[in-house]
């Protein structure tokens, strides 16, 4: 039986999730009143009950449908997108201008991306398998630096564990 780098570390060793900004949730949650406004000629209280519920499932729905960033067993998952961290080359960091730059006029439109409004920092990630169409995976992220740290470490756990 060979292992993979999927059996070599079950552990998770980054998780982020992109959640929207609290602007955006501040808005959504606006939505609740004005459902209160449209219910409330009918009934005060089921204007209150569906203003609340209103209000609380669209926060719910944009914090539990926001894309996860996340390293575990070998594998990085991005959005809806997986690849083993062996065919992964040295992550970037960009910050600032070169983080604007890097999802506006430099942004390779092959490339895999999980860019989120309100999140400014950027990693580049170079893929080096050949067979794939996408040259790099552009990950928004609070912390890229920990990302960055993160597949640098799942390399090197990968590389140092031996295949049968």
């Amino acid at each position: 039986m060979q292992n993979t780098a999927r059996d070599v570390d079950v552990e998770t060793t980054y998780r982020e999730r992109l959640s929207p900004s609290l602007w955006v949730l501040a808005s959504a949650a606006v939505a609740g009143p004005m459902a209160a406004l449209v219910l409330a000629p009918v009934d005060r209280t089921l204007a209150l009950i569906g203003g609340a519920g209103v209000g609380v499932a669209l926060i719910a729905i944009l914090v539990l449908s926001s894309p996860v960033i996340e390293i575990t067993g070998g594998r990085l998952r991005a959005g809806r997108a997986r690849i083993e961290v062996e065919w992964l080359g040295a992550p970037r960091v960009l910050f600032g201008d070169e983080a604007r730059d890097a999802r506006g006029v430099a942004l390779d439109p092959r490339s895999w991306h999980v860019i989120r409004g309100g999140i400014d920092p950027i990693a580049v990630i170079p893929i080096l398998d050949p067979d794939d169409p996408a040259p790099s995976w552009v990950l928004s992220s609070r912390t890229p630096d920990r990302l960055a740290a993160a597949v640098r470490r799942a390399q090197a756990a990968t590389r140092s564990t031996p295949r049968r």
